[in-house]
């Protein structure tokens, strides 16, 4: 089985309903078994139009169903909470779940890019990864995902000091 993390997040209606609602659904997916969970957190959004704060989160699962599988089964769960697929990037959201890391391959296609290419700039992943996943590997950069989220802290801390 692969071991496989993915990022949860909303900023939509019932955000923490929401993301508990996509967990709940994951866990009852035939051949997908949930193996932990992080705590969810606000935080703030990242690009995209002014908005709302989200509620974003990591789940860790044990999984037979190959990535590009996965990919279209966590777009389901997406439509059936009820995210309406749009082009636009960073834009507010019922739902979003993301394939963060799968095994330590790297996947690239068209529509599935693992691990996820924004994952290493985004305090708000390591640090849910951090929390269920720290010795997890970065298989593209090399290091450890409480090594990168180390590293987020302290260019977060730089800035915020500048």
């Amino acid at each position: 089985m692969a071991i496989a993390y993915l990022g949860i997040g909303s900023n939509l209606g019932d955000k923490r309903e929401n993301c508990e609602r996509a967990i709940r659904k994951l866990a009852k997916i035939e051949g997908i078994r949930l193996d932990s969970k992080s705590e969810l957190y606000c935080t703030k959004p990242v690009g995209g139009p002014p908005q709302e704060d989200y509620i974003n989160g990591t789940v860790g699962i044990r999984t037979e169903i190959p990535p590009k599988d996965l990919l279209r089964i966590l777009k389901n769960i997406e439509q059936e909470i009820g995210r309406v697929p749009s082009e636009k990037k960073n834009f507010p959201r019922v739902i979003d779940i993301d394939i963060l890391l799968y095994d330590d391959e790297v996947i690239e296609t068209e529509g599935l890019v693992v691990p996820h290419p924004r994952m290493h700039e985004r305090s708000f992943v390591l640090r849910g990864l951090s929390e269920i996943a720290p010795e997890a590997v970065h298989p593209a950069i090399g290091k450890t995902i409480s090594e990168l989220y180390k590293g987020q802290r302290n260019e977060s801390e730089k800035t915020t000091e500048s």
